[in-house]
């Protein structure tokens, strides 16, 4: 079956499947937000224990998916990689770092005779959820304004900064979109929390902290959205391989790809009717869904605008021929053809998570839940 289609056709397949685990990541880093909203939405340890745990049944789910999303990217654009991690490593640690943490943290958090002290974990859980999500949009940010770097005939790396990816945060544009995943997380944990919990002091505090997020998340977005339409992009000539800057690139995307414009309109729709509808309606509960739903139709068509339309998604100012395109970047068509029979499971892997993610939310967690507990995070 794979193996009828073009190499072009197996490389935008695979660009399709790494940008809908993208996207996923986004939405589930609900976790990451709900982990720095603790200390507003939590006023004594009862309540603090009852959000950890929340999260606690679903942290996993980011944590497989963020693995699987760098697997799929490793496989599938190889060189991306290798330029990335080889280049701007000090951003990576960082984000591993804070995964690390956060992993450390659910398990040793409430263990006896633990030496940092609860506490200090419940710290390590707000980095993780400042760190990784303020990190990741900005990384993702690169993608459109490019990063300093150029690559040798061997494809080996020279990075030009000694901040070693660090320098994309100096970037109001990248920094805005990492502030903008940020504070959507921070809305996602709300809408998660009013959804999961059978708290009304926690469903009330979310619904304040749900309005509190969602003004500084709209003015990052759409200042990074709206200067993000009108800036130069980095363009490709499907012949030549040639690369160079073109006005209003990322606009003549959407301009040229009416399917992807859709999906972002639907994703950006999706995301306000989940808030609004949860801060107008008394006692709504499925906001999550609904935002949940336009965060990856949103995260899924910027994946689009950076990656197709003959468009470099990693792209360099430093030497516009050394700027990564899903052509130059990808793996051998065999590994690509092979690779695609293997993604065939991810139909049945969703459906293990969301199956899993019902059984866990049959019933809300509340107080008396927690009496009964094996493991308390």
């Amino acid at each position: 079956m794979f193996e009828s289609l073009s190499y072009l056709v197996l490389q935008q397949y695979w660009w399709i499947i790494v940008s809908l685990l993208g996207s996923v990541l986004v939405f589930l880093m609900f976790v990451q937000g709900g982990q720095t909203l603790i200390g507003n939405l939590g006023k004594n340890e009862s309540e603090k224990t009852i959000l950890f745990n929340s999260l606690g049944r679903k942290w996993e789910f980011t944590f497989t998916t963020l693995v699987t999303f760098g697997g799929a990217f490793f496989a599938s654009f190889p060189l991306f990689y290798a330029t990335s991690f080889g280049g701007a490593y000090w951003v990576w640690i960082l984000i591993l770092f804070a995964f690390i943490i956060q992993a450390v943290s659910y398990e040793f958090r409430t263990k006896a005779g633990n030496f940092l002290g609860q506490k200090m974990y419940e710290t390590f859980l707000f980095i993780n959820g400042l760190l990784a999500t303020i990190l990741i949009g900005t990384a993702v940010a690169t993608f459109f304004t490019g990063s300093g770097f150029s690559l040798d005939v061997m494809k080996h790396v020279t990075w030009t900064s000694q901040a070693r990816g660090l320098e994309a945060a100096l970037s109001l544009h990248n920094l805005s979109l990492g502030l903008a995943v940020f504070f959507l997380s921070r809305v996602l944990a709300t809408l998660y929390f009013m959804n999961n919990v059978d708290e009304d002091t926690i469903f009330t505090r979310s619904k304040r902290h749900l309005l509190i997020n969602t003004l500084p998340f709209l003015v990052f977005f759409l200042f990074f959205l709206i200067r993000l339409l009108f800036i130069k992009g980095y363009a490709y000539d499907p012949q030549s391989k040639i690369v160079t800057l073109e006005n209003f690139k990322y606009l003549h995307n959407l301009r040229d790809m009416p399917l992807v414009l859709t999906l972002l309109l639907l994703g950006v729709i999706g995301v306000l009717y989940g808030i609004a509808i949860s801060l107008l309606k008394n006692k709504y509960t499925k906001g999550i869904w609904f935002t949940g739903a336009g965060t990856i139709l949103t995260v899924l068509s910027l994946f689009m605008i950076a990656g197709f339309n003959h468009t470099a998604f990693y792209p360099s100012s430093f030497d516009l021929q050394s700027s990564l395109t899903i052509e130059n970047s990808s793996s051998s068509r065999f590994t690509l053809t092979t690779m695609s029979y293997v993604s065939l499971l991810v139909p049945f892997v969703i459906a293990y998570i969301w199956y899993a993610w019902r059984a866990m939310n049959k019933v809300k967690i509340s107080r008396d839940d927690l009496k009964t507990e094996d493991h308390l995070y």
